[in-house]
């Protein structure tokens, strides 16, 4: 029996392999950005474009533009953004397929080459573990899946950090933070994250992890529920930064 089912596994993964290759001869996955087609290694974006990313490099910078934007809201040790959100540029089509289109390899992807930049550096020498900003479980269900806990899962190939889902959990499922201004914002996001269990945080130095600050007060309302934690330091990285 453990023979046949190994066989008719193999047999089913060939079909699977064949089905696959005949779908991409017949509708060839291209790259979300520039729309050419993708490489057999290339997952959701083409390497061309990913070199083309406007990588900031802040994590190297005390003070950077996303630590004077959080000053004096929470307490935090550093923040870096792997880039620059510009209108028009290459990263908000990537951004906008990963959240809208199920295009969760770019997100891990992402993740993994943020996390190989950190990686060694007095930016995440401190940290025990990542917690990613965490979406509504019904918000959730409808996508499929939490885009920052992609890219925490990204990072942490990279880096070899544990990650930490559901502990950290969104209590209201409020509206999107789309078009609205930085005081609706902060009105729509304050008081929805709570930490079930404080003592699994106790002690610790959390690297919280988003996929782009605009305002920061999604960023502001996460870290006001995990300060009541005690003795919790702060980090945040997220993948873009809107200028």
């Amino acid at each position: 029996m453990k023979f046949r089912k190994r066989y008719d596994d193999k047999i089913k993964k060939r079909k699977s392999g064949l089905f696959r290759n005949l779908l991409n001869l017949l509708l060839p996955e291209v790259c979300v950005v520039c729309g050419r087609e993708l490489l057999e290694d290339e997952k959701g974006v083409c390497l061309s474009c990913l070199f083309k990313l406007p990588r900031t490099d802040n994590y190297k910078v005390i003070d950077n533009s996303a630590e004077r934007l959080m000053a004096g809201r929470i307490p935090f040790e550093r923040i870096a953004c792997y880039c620059v959100y510009v209108e028009g540029g290459i990263l908000p089509p990537l951004i906008h397929n990963l959240k809208y289109y199920n295009k969760k390899e770019i997100g891990f992807l992402l993740g993994r080459m943020f996390g190989d930049d950190l990686s060694g550096s007095d930016f995440i020498k401190p940290i025990d573990i990542i917690v990613p900003v965490p979406l509504h479980p019904k918000k959730e269900k409808i996508r499929g899946y939490n885009q920052a806990a992609v890219i925490a899962q990204g990072i942490s190939e990279s880096t070899s950090l544990p990650v930490s889902t559901g502990n950290l959990v969104r209590v209201v499922h409020n509206p999107t933070q789309t078009k609205r201004t930085r005081t609706e914002r902060w009105e729509n996001v304050k008081d929805i994250f709570y930490v079930k269990d404080k003592q699994l945080f106790e002690q610790k130095h959390i690297l919280l992890v988003d996929d782009v600050i605009t305002t920061g007060s999604t960023i502001e309302a996460c870290g006001i529920a995990l300060h009541k934690c005690t003795n919790l330091k702060i980090s945040i990285a997220t993948i873009g930064e809107v200028l």
